[in-house]
């Protein structure tokens, strides 16, 4: 029961803690003591009431969302705003989205990033971020693969810890979604089955380096993993995350439909079921009044969840934020960056004797083709989606960096007017792929079960004629889900073709969130370049890259493979479905199926040579010396990837274990020190929880890409 005269108030408590007057556990006995056994099972869901649900998406747009808040004794709860390419708040900075980031490969820029986003989310009243998503790509068929980094759990880890060191000087991260979470349109009811090697081994590792980059929270997946949803499951939400790990932070569920039973998933560990009163509120007083519910039970979800608002409170910076940073030209700045440094060449074989891109400084008229052309086309339109205050279409892109040279554009609806149009013009760019009708979260899902929400919804009567109703699309919400095909629509690629048959500098500009399979007409245009989704200042990041002035920085994330029956079984609407350790790279590089474009590959406007000195890795870490030279005739970037592969088999499977990104001017040369993880050469056993170096002959080599080849490589752990 409280206390007659509040002792103690949540700023009262922060004030003292920064003095050094108390510690934080000392300051939460305090508070928790204060409170009322109402004001402590409120701690444990939103704030939000059920019958408010339709508003939520003019709530999220509106402002930060509360859970967990005690206005008497002044404490905050939770302010949630999501992510991961901006602040869903209005007004926010867009940036490109995760998987463009990930194509960086600079997790210091991506700290630059959730610095940005921290910033934003706070003045807007944020305190709580859930931009660190980093679900690993199993498929790129995934709805929601431009949300996360990439197929690859070491460059997953890295950008995640990156994006999670930025924001927490500001706001608290919340990485997501633990775990498996890799197929949108059944995501609801899919089972995971998933055996111990794979687990820990693939899809666990990136999610414990971002919790040891001291991400304060974990949100938990909708999806059931060997039979058991994540809300209750009690293996990997306490045993994994807490007792293994040593997570100090709070769980939250997935919106409304994450939780499935309202003291089960207390008792495994999960500590706020977001953001609505829901089932906690219905079942709860009741199981601890009659004793079904422990209180110890209870506090310890409250220590978690007070103790680390409070610690976040006290130590985050203490300067307050203006309204002024929130889509600041700053932010716009670094923005366009971002955008001009994820984009990847793909492709760029010389026209009359010169690389068709850059676009020669003559070109006199230039024809920009395509649906996609004359779009703000910023990413999927589900949870993630920013509104920023202006966007920048490729075409106004274009016309703004070369205001000299006559810019026609056609849509592609009509190919005989797209064939007139390229064989007039100097040059042609057509832009092509995706939008969010494609590819992204499918909020309005058939699989939702809304008895959850209560009566009426769990009438039999209601339930029926929910399902009869005729499905109309009013809100913010997209179609979104998993993607139909790897490749583009059979519209885009008759126009690649009719275009690059009437024009031979053609050059072809995928938008999307994963890998796009090109075989249909790669051979029939000179350059390709890759650029995601790229964020409010997009179309002028890419005449940046178009016209040279930057050059392309990007290395891909995924392997972009030559056929989808190379990659593993994928069922939109599957409702169980093994996941092992064979995905992406891996899965081609088992099966000798050579790549259209590997893992990490990616060209520039000039040259490398790199050569691995040495290296000192020892049973868990170490480092790589790596010299790199710039070759060719103007200053670059380079990805200098380190690969690890047990030389012993008839075929090694290359394992990035470290890398890092260096500029050089022309004729440069540098000695670099690569950090190395080295657990994708560890295996974990099960019965100890203890790691060790996996069985066999482990060689490490310095590459551009995913090599083919371990010439010239040394022992791991000379």
């Amino acid at each position: 029961m409280p206390n007659d005269t509040l002792t103690v108030s949540f700023p009262d408590a922060v004030a003292r803690i920064r003095a050094g007057e108390t510690t934080v556990d000392e300051a939460t006995e305090r508070l928790l003591a204060d409170l009322t056994d109402d004001e402590l099972l409120g701690l444990l869901d939103g704030d939000i009431p059920v019958r408010s649900m339709t508003k939520l998406p003019g709530m999220i747009k509106g402002g930060a969302i509360a859970a967990a808040e005690v206005p008497r004794i002044g404490f905050p709860g939770v302010r949630f705003t999501d992510g991961p390419r901006g602040v869903v708040i209005e007004g926010a900075t867009a940036f490109p989205v995760s998987m463009a980031r990930a194509a960086t490969w600079d997790p210091e820029l991506e700290r630059e990033v959730g610095r940005a986003m921290g910033l934003e989310g706070r003045a807007l009243g944020a305190n709580y971020s859930g931009a660190v998503c980093i679900n690993l790509v199993r498929h790129p068929a995934w709805g929601r693969a431009q949300e996360s980094y990439g197929e690859d759990p070491i460059l997953l880890g890295q950008m995640g810890a990156g994006l999670t060191r930025g924001l927490r000087p500001n706001v608290m991260a919340c990485v997501k979604h633990y775990a498996l979470n890799s197929m949108e349109n059944a995501r609801f009811k899919v089972d995971v089955q998933v055996d111990d090697h794979a687990l820990h081994e693939v899809y666990l590792p990136h999610f414990k380096a971002v919790v040891d980059a001291g991400a304060e929270s974990v949100m938990s997946a909708y999806n059931s993993v060997n039979g058991k949803f994540m809300d209750v499951n009690k293996v990997l939400l306490t045993d994994v995350l807490r007792d293994e790990w040593g997570f100090e932070g709070f769980v939250t569920s997935d919106w409304v439909f994450g939780t499935h039973a309202g003291l089960e998933s207390l008792e495994a560990g999960l500590d706020i079921e977001m953001p609505l009163r829901l089932l906690r509120a219905r079942e709860l007083p009741g199981a601890l009044k009659d004793g079904r519910l422990s209180r110890e039970t209870v506090l310890t979800s409250a220590r978690r969840i007070v103790g680390t608002i409070l610690k976040h409170t006290a130590t985050r910076d203490e300067a307050e934020p203006t309204t002024d940073v929130v889509a600041s030209a700053a932010h716009r700045a670094l923005a366009r960056r971002v955008a001009i440094r994820s984009m990847v060449l793909l492709k760029n074989q010389p026209v009359d004797g010169s690389p068709l891109l850059p676009l020669s400084p003559t070109i006199a008229r230039l024809a920009v083709i395509g649906p996609l052309a004359d779009q703000a086309n910023t990413g999927d339109h589900g949870s993630s989606l920013v509104h920023p205050p202006s966007t920048v279409s490729p075409l106004a892109g274009l016309r703004e960096a070369l205001p000299g040279v006559d810019i026609v554009h056609a849509d592609g609806s009509d190919l005989a007017e797209a064939e007139r149009v390229a064989r007039s013009a100097d040059a042609v760019i057509v832009v092509a792929g995706m939008d969010h009708a494609d590819e992204g979260e499918r909020v309005e899902n058939d699989d939702i079960d809304l008895s959850i929400l209560g009566f009426p919804f769990n009438l039999a009567a209601v339930r029926w004629l929910i399902a009869k109703l005729p499905r109309k699309n009013t809100s913010q919400f997209g179609r979104g889900g998993d993607r139909e095909s790897l490749t583009l629509h059979d519209a885009d690629e008759r126009l690649v073709a009719t275009v690059a048959a009437a024009n031979p500098r053609t050059a072809v500009v995928l938008i999307g969130g994963s890998a796009i399979i090109v075989e249909a007409w790669r051979e029939k245009v000179p350059a390709i370049l890759h650029a995601w989704y790229p964020g409010m200042e997009g179309g002028r990041a890419l005449a940046d890259v178009l016209i040279g002035s930057a050059e392309p920085g990007g290395r891909l994330p995924v392997a972009i493979p030559t056929d989808a029956a190379h990659l593993p079984f994928f069922d939109a609407e599957a409702r169980s479905i093994v996941y092992d350790a064979w995905w992406g790279q891996r899965m081609l590089d088992r099966d000798g199926h050579q790549a259209a474009f590997p893992f990490g590959f990616g060209l520039g406007y000039t040259t490398f040579e790199q050569r691995l000195v040495d290296n000192t890795a020892t049973e868990t870490d170490g480092v790589a010396r790596v010299t790199v030279r710039n070759t060719g005739e103007r200053a670059g970037s380079h990805v200098v990837q380190v690969y690890a592969a047990d030389t012993s088999l008839a075929r090694p499977i290359p394992q990035l274990i470290g890398f890092q990104r260096v500029e050089l001017d022309v004729g440069a040369e540098a000695t670099i020190e690569v950090a190395l993880d080295l657990t994708p050469t560890r295996e974990r056993d099960p019965r100890t929880r203890t790691w060790s170096r996996r069985p066999g002959t482990w060689a490490i080599v310095a590459a551009s890409h995913t090599p083919n080849t371990f010439d010239g490589s040394q022992p791991l752990g000379n």
